[in-house]
């Protein structure tokens, strides 16, 4: 294998939602090398983090029609019973809700957390408190989209946090989602909700690291063998 190869496979290929932001990074470093050399290094160590905050890894993703899985990289800072936001139309009665944080230095590439059918994608403006507070699934600007599974309606909800100011969506009312398949990405720091259906049991703990497209958040049934597929 051929040294750029090897390259290519250690290094995750990135968005090409990222590709203004990186260019717009390059720009304003090469003006600050020619404004004062010391400038010039602080904006090259911040175009080298646009590149990393908008990698897209090739994740692979654990399959079965029992399995909830993380649609986000980041930490997990909620666990419990929650009221579904009602443009979702998921109905008034508080869910089993985890809420995954991310911070700028996670990718932001969001995934499908099971397989299924785009019921509903809602979107709306809001506000820009920080993420990993629980009043922001409330009141921060965000976007839903509820999947239609084998196991009932499942929410997903990108939340724009207090850095961030665009969530991006990929996906539309009646696309099919492939479990781990990305749908959207969000701009910069953010969280996302997902709101189970009934019956599914949390498998993750306060606090836990979760990768998007592999880490299993929640399943239906204990125990049984998982396949995988890379995406």
């Amino acid at each position: 294998m051929s040294l750029i190869g090897s390259i290519r496979r250690e290094i995750p290929p990135v968005h090409p939602e990222g590709w203004p932001f990186i260019g717009g990074f390059a720009l304003i470093d090469l003006i600050l090398f020619w404004l004062w050399q010391p400038l010039g290094w602080l904006g090259l160590m911040l175009t080298i983090w646009c590149v990393y905050f908008f990698r897209d890894p090739v994740r692979v993703t654990p399959l079965g029609d029992d399995l909830v899985i993380s649609p986000a990289d980041g930490r997990v800072c909620a666990i419990g019973p929650a009221v579904p936001p009602l443009d979702l139309g998921l109905g008034g009665s508080p869910r089993q809700r985890i809420s995954i944080f991310m911070s700028v230095f996670d990718c932001h590439v969001n995934r499908s957390p099971m397989a299924g059918i785009v019921k509903t994608v809602a979107y709306r403006a809001g506000a820009f408190v920080s993420a990993d507070l629980d009043k922001a699934s409330e009141d921060n600007e965000r976007n839903g989209i509820v999947v239609t599974t084998g196991r009932g309606d499942l929410g997903c909800v990108q939340i724009a946090g207090l850095i961030a100011r665009r969530i991006v969506c990929f996906t539309r009312s009646g696309a099919r989602l492939d479990a781990g398949e990305r749908f959207g990405l969000i701009r910069f720091g953010s969280r996302v909700d997902v709101y189970l259906p009934d019956g599914a049991q949390a498998r993750v703990g306060l606090n836990a690291r979760a990768v998007a497209g592999e880490t299993i958040l929640a399943d239906f049934l204990a125990g049984g063998a998982t396949a995988f597929r890379a995406a």
